[in-house]
């Protein structure tokens, strides 16, 4: 079984993946424009994304800008 993380308070099997590897699966931009990660309510820095791992149990938030009034 995948271990699993907590992703915008779903589960997903994203342990062992890497923060732009999330953002990938997402379809978001992996240039970060418009995109904010937290992991355990920290944010993560955009030059960290392709270093910072997902470990099993963690709770991540994805937040993206919307545009409109």
């Amino acid at each position: 079984m995948a271990e699993l993380v907590t992703v915008n308070g779903e589960e997903r099997p994203a342990a062992g993946s890497t923060v732009i590897g999330l953002v990938a699966d997402l379809g978001l931009p992996e240039d970060g424009r418009g995109v904010a990660v937290a992991i355990g309510g920290e944010v993560v820095p955009r030059g960290a994304w392709s270093s910072r791992t997902l470990q099993a149990g963690e709770h991540v938030e994805v937040l993206t800008a919307m545009q409109g009034g």
